[in-house]
């Protein structure tokens, strides 16, 4: 099983219980590929923390920062867009 295999399989393992036939090659990949044990282990810490449902306050002016730097982004890759 390839990395892509891999990545592609996993929104089946995740939305359909039927699918974790696939789990010994999944476990196989992931015994010997680091970056995507890495990328699971992250889904799994995500969907964790969103179970969790406690919410993290952003410290002041968060927001407002990482809004500016979005629509700076956004402004740079497509000058002629309106907002």
């Amino acid at each position: 099983m390839t990395c892509e295999e891999l990545l592609r399989a996993l929104n089946e393992v995740i939305d359909d219980q039927s699918a974790l036939a696939l789990y010994h090659e999944f476990a196989d990949h992931l015994a010997g590929c680091n970056p995507c044990h890495l990328v699971i282990d992250n889904i799994r810490k995500t969907i964790q923390l969103y179970k969790a449902g406690e919410p993290y306050l952003m410290p002041d002016g968060f927001q407002d920062r990482f809004r500016d730097a979005l629509r700076a982004k956004w402004k740079a890759k497509f000058p002629d867009a309106t907002t």
